[in-house]
């Protein structure tokens, strides 16, 4: 699979799953780089475009060029033009360069399609092996067993 979207509920295990990827990728000697949507947007691209801080330089190529980029909790951010233009930029320019991508999200298809445009949409849809978790919360689960077994 060369790139692949997580979607579900809060606590189905996504952020795991994605970890014990990065994890199982890492240990073969490929290069990943995991970062929360909130990381991406707010904290490195926009502060690299807007003020071209040459210590984001070397990061900011690392995220069009790394085996993997892992985006987590994509919807978590400020969403706007920018967000929205540059998910569009890091998914074209990934594509095209053959680079893989993960995302995760919380957001549901119709969601994540009327929160980042229809183009985007469309990219994710064609090349995108897409994933829906669903079941119970694991954190609630685990917390109602901890609960239980102090009673």
């Amino acid at each position: 699979i060369k790139n692949m979207l997580i979607y579900g509920e809060t606590g189905l295990g996504k952020a795991f799953l994605s970890n014990c990827i990065a994890k199982s990728l890492l240990d073969n000697g490929h290069s990943v780089l995991y970062l929360s949507s909130n990381d991406l947007f707010e904290s490195i691209l926009a502060e690299y475009l807007i003020n071209r801080k040459t210590d984001l330089e070397d990061l900011f190529k690392y995220i069009y060029n790394t085996e993997l980029l892992i985006i987590d909790d994509l919807g978590t951010e400020v969403t706007n033009n920018f967000v929205a233009s540059q998910l569009f930029e890091v998914i074209n320019k990934r594509q095209l360069s053959g680079r893989s991508t993960l995302i995760s999200t919380n957001l549901a298809m119709k969601q994540f399609r009327d929160r980042y445009s229809e183009r985007i949409m469309s990219r994710i849809i064609s090349d995108y092996a897409v994933f829906n978790i669903y079941g119970d919360n694991i954190r609630y689960q685990k917390r109602k067993k901890a609960i239980q077994a102090n009673s």
